[in-house]
Protein backbone atom coordinates (compact mmCIF):
# COMPACT_ATOMS: atom_id res chain seq x y z
CA UNK A 1 0.00 0.00 0.00
CA UNK A 2 1.13 3.29 -1.25
CA UNK A 3 1.01 5.72 1.57
CA UNK A 4 0.73 9.33 0.63
CA UNK A 5 2.95 11.73 2.74
CA UNK A 6 1.97 15.15 2.82
CA UNK A 7 4.18 17.62 0.24
CA UNK A 8 6.33 20.36 1.85
CA UNK A 9 4.99 23.55 1.41
CA UNK A 10 7.35 25.91 -1.02
CA UNK A 11 9.21 28.79 1.28
CA UNK A 12 7.91 31.59 2.09
CA UNK A 13 8.26 35.01 0.27
CA UNK A 14 9.16 37.32 2.23
CA UNK A 15 6.69 40.52 2.60
CA UNK A 16 7.85 43.19 0.95
CA UNK A 17 6.42 46.99 1.02
CA UNK A 18 5.40 47.74 -2.40
CA UNK A 19 5.85 51.51 -3.68
CA UNK A 20 1.90 51.58 -3.63
CA UNK A 21 1.96 50.49 -0.01
CA UNK A 22 4.44 53.21 0.77
CA UNK A 23 2.12 55.77 -0.70
CA UNK A 24 -0.79 54.78 0.67
CA UNK A 25 0.61 54.89 4.79
CA UNK A 26 2.38 58.28 4.11
CA UNK A 27 -1.27 59.47 2.88
CA UNK A 28 -2.65 58.30 5.82
CA UNK A 29 -0.14 59.76 7.95
CA UNK A 30 -0.36 62.97 6.09
CA UNK A 31 -4.34 63.38 6.25
CA UNK A 32 -4.26 62.50 9.81
CA UNK A 33 -1.31 65.59 10.82
CA UNK A 34 -3.34 67.65 8.07
CA UNK A 35 -7.09 67.26 9.73
CA UNK A 36 -5.42 67.73 13.16
CA UNK A 37 -3.40 70.83 12.44
CA UNK A 38 -7.19 72.17 10.85
CA UNK A 39 -9.02 71.52 13.72
CA UNK A 40 -6.71 73.52 16.17
CA UNK A 41 -6.77 77.25 16.77
CA UNK A 42 -4.96 79.40 15.54
CA UNK A 43 -2.31 80.98 18.00
CA UNK A 44 -3.78 84.75 16.87
CA UNK A 45 -7.27 83.79 17.75
CA UNK A 46 -6.16 81.45 20.75
CA UNK A 47 -4.33 85.08 22.33
CA UNK A 48 -7.24 87.21 21.19
CA UNK A 49 -9.64 85.04 23.15
CA UNK A 50 -7.37 84.92 26.23
CA UNK A 51 -7.10 88.55 26.21
CA UNK A 52 -11.10 88.69 25.97
CA UNK A 53 -11.12 86.22 29.35
CA UNK A 54 -10.67 82.64 27.75
CA UNK A 55 -10.53 79.43 30.37
CA UNK A 56 -7.93 77.42 29.80
CA UNK A 57 -8.44 73.84 30.65
CA UNK A 58 -6.40 71.19 30.70
CA UNK A 59 -8.14 68.10 29.94
CA UNK A 60 -5.27 65.43 31.43
CA UNK A 61 -5.90 63.49 33.97
CA UNK A 62 -5.05 64.38 37.47
CA UNK A 63 -1.68 62.09 37.98
CA UNK A 64 -0.62 64.04 34.45
CA UNK A 65 -1.74 67.71 35.73
CA UNK A 66 -0.43 67.20 38.98
CA UNK A 67 3.10 66.22 37.61
CA UNK A 68 3.12 68.88 35.27
CA UNK A 69 0.77 72.06 34.37
CA UNK A 70 0.89 75.38 32.91
CA UNK A 71 0.23 78.46 35.10
CA UNK A 72 -3.25 79.75 35.75
CA UNK A 73 -4.84 76.29 33.77
CA UNK A 74 -7.62 74.48 35.33
CA UNK A 75 -7.27 70.70 35.03
CA UNK A 76 -10.90 69.12 34.03
CA UNK A 77 -10.64 65.36 32.89
CA UNK A 78 -12.25 64.32 30.12
CA UNK A 79 -13.76 61.78 31.81
CA UNK A 80 -15.47 63.83 33.64
CA UNK A 81 -15.99 66.74 31.84
CA UNK A 82 -19.76 66.73 30.94
CA UNK A 83 -20.46 66.87 35.26
CA UNK A 84 -17.38 69.16 36.31
CA UNK A 85 -17.68 71.73 33.23
CA UNK A 86 -21.15 73.53 34.72
CA UNK A 87 -18.98 74.09 37.59
CA UNK A 88 -16.42 75.80 35.95
CA UNK A 89 -18.18 77.42 33.46
CA UNK A 90 -21.71 78.08 34.00
CA UNK A 91 -21.95 80.74 30.99
CA UNK A 92 -21.64 78.76 27.68
CA UNK A 93 -20.88 81.87 26.01
CA UNK A 94 -17.82 81.93 27.90
CA UNK A 95 -14.57 80.97 25.69
CA UNK A 96 -12.49 78.25 26.29
CA UNK A 97 -9.61 76.84 25.63
CA UNK A 98 -8.76 73.39 25.60
CA UNK A 99 -5.26 71.71 25.67
CA UNK A 100 -4.07 67.50 26.61
CA UNK A 101 -0.74 65.98 25.89
CA UNK A 102 -0.65 65.50 22.27
CA UNK A 103 -4.37 67.48 21.32
CA UNK A 104 -5.91 64.20 20.20
CA UNK A 105 -8.18 64.31 24.13
CA UNK A 106 -9.02 68.60 23.84
CA UNK A 107 -9.76 67.62 20.14
CA UNK A 108 -12.45 65.48 21.92
CA UNK A 109 -13.41 68.01 24.54
CA UNK A 110 -14.28 69.98 22.01
CA UNK A 111 -16.96 67.76 20.63
CA UNK A 112 -18.04 67.02 24.16
CA UNK A 113 -18.32 70.95 24.90
CA UNK A 114 -20.21 72.13 21.94
CA UNK A 115 -22.63 68.88 22.22
CA UNK A 116 -23.32 70.65 25.48
CA UNK A 117 -24.33 73.78 24.13
CA UNK A 118 -20.81 75.72 24.41
CA UNK A 119 -20.72 78.22 21.65
CA UNK A 120 -16.51 79.23 21.55
CA UNK A 121 -14.89 76.05 22.35
CA UNK A 122 -11.20 76.15 20.51
CA UNK A 123 -8.34 73.45 20.53
CA UNK A 124 -4.99 74.74 21.68
CA UNK A 125 -3.46 71.34 20.72
CA UNK A 126 -0.59 70.07 22.54
CA UNK A 127 0.84 71.29 26.57
CA UNK A 128 3.56 72.18 24.20
CA UNK A 129 1.94 74.30 21.81
CA UNK A 130 -0.42 75.50 24.93
CA UNK A 131 2.74 76.42 26.62
CA UNK A 132 4.27 78.59 23.64
CA UNK A 133 0.80 80.21 22.85
CA UNK A 134 0.14 80.96 26.23
CA UNK A 135 3.89 82.03 26.81
CA UNK A 136 3.61 84.94 24.01
CA UNK A 137 2.68 88.22 25.09
CA UNK A 138 -0.99 89.21 24.74
CA UNK A 139 -0.89 91.28 21.57
CA UNK A 140 1.50 89.10 19.70
CA UNK A 141 1.26 87.93 16.32
CA UNK A 142 3.14 84.77 16.33
CA UNK A 143 2.95 82.69 13.46
CA UNK A 144 -0.26 81.02 12.63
Amino acid sequence: MDSEQPQPSPPRKPVRMTLTTWIIIASIVAAFLLFKHLTQVKPATARAWLSKGALVIDVRTEAEFRKRHLPGVINIPLNRLGDEIVRQAPDKEHPLLLHCLSGTRSGMAKGILQKLGYQHVFNLGSYGRAAKILAAPRGAGGKD
